[in-house]
Order: C-alpha cells, then sequence, then structure tokens
C-alpha cells in the first residue's frame, strides 16, 4: 500500500483495492507454504492462506452485488496481545517450524489491519466506512486466533 492521506473511495474503489490487499496476502501465504518443510508449520499457513481466500470471494462477491452482505456481521475490532510488536518479522524458509509460520502469519495479519485500519480512517462517517470496519473487524479476530495458537504453545508460564 502506498502512503496516501486520508482518502474515501467508491463503494468499486474500495473493494477492488481490498481484494488486492487479500490477493497479495494470499500470494505471500502460498510463497511461504512451498518454502517450508515442517508439517505443522504448513498447516498454519494453509489455513491463514484460505482465510484470504474467503475474504477475498466476499469482497468479489459484493463487486457483483454492488453491495457487501452480512450487515449483521461484527463491525467492532477484538482486542489484541500486540505480538507483532516482540516476535522478529522475518522472512521463511525451509528449516521454519510453527513458532516461525506463526510469528509470520501474525506479522501478515498486521499488515492487512493496517490496511483496513487506514482505510476506514479514510473514509469516516461515509457508508464506505462500515465495509472497512467490519473487515477490520474480521482481520483483528483471525490475528487474536493466531495470537492465541501462540500463546498456548509457545508462551510458558513461570
Amino acid at each position: 500500500m502506498s502512503e496516501q492521506g486520508a482518502v474515501c473511495y467508491t463503494f468499486e474503489a474500495a473493494v477492488e483495492m481490498a481484494i488486492q490487499m487479500e490477493n497479495e496476502g494470499f500470494r505471500n501465504y502460498l510463497e511461504a507454504i512451498r518454502k517450508v518443510k515442517h508439517k505443522g508449520a504448513k498447516e498454519i499457513l494453509k489455513e491463514s492462506a484460505m482465510d484470504e481466500l474467503e475474504h477475498k470471494h466476499s469482497l468479489e462477491k459484493a463487486l457483483l452485488e454492488g453491495q457487501m452482505e452480512g450487515a449483521q456481521t461484527m463491525e467492532k475490532q477484538i482486542p489484541t496481545m500486540r505480538l507483532d510488536y516482540f516476535l522478529a518479522k522475518k522472512e521463511l524458509n525451509s528449516q521454519s517450524d510453527t513458532r516461525d509460520a506463526l510469528a509470520y502469519a501474525i506479522h501478515l495479519e498486521k499488515g492487512a489491519i493496517d490496511f483496513y485500519h487506514h482505510m476506514a480512517q479514510g473514509c469516516a462517517g461515509a457508508p464506505m466506512a462500515k465495509l472497512f470496519d467490519r473487515l477490520l473487524a474480521d482481520e483483528t479476530k483471525h490475528l487474536q486466533q493466531l495470537e492465541d495458537m501462540y500463546e498456548e504453545h509457545f508462551m510458558t508460564e513461570n
């Protein structure tokens, strides 16, 4: 995403940007899946890639219908642990394990959150803001799930 001021786009332009964003996320996961050998790491990356495909499909359907379905869905962000600040952001390789894959996925999801947050702010007060609030909430939910998994498996209590 390029650095831009707060800008609100038409529904179609905004959805096209979101589709591109989700496609880039999917491609990043796909590339990572091809690199890693660890079974658990591959599984985490595949699940995250599937989430990106589901988002992209929903957005493409919205583009066809001229509106986003599911107005009753969650629009509030879910608080996260902000593990992206503590985990190193690094490329995956054939030796990467589940911990590395989770950290990688956490950083990718944080990038999506930043994108949708920027878009929602640009459209504050406009009808388009709800679309981005919804997508933002969905991304924070996914990030929370990844962080919970990381906490459960790799953050031990003393």
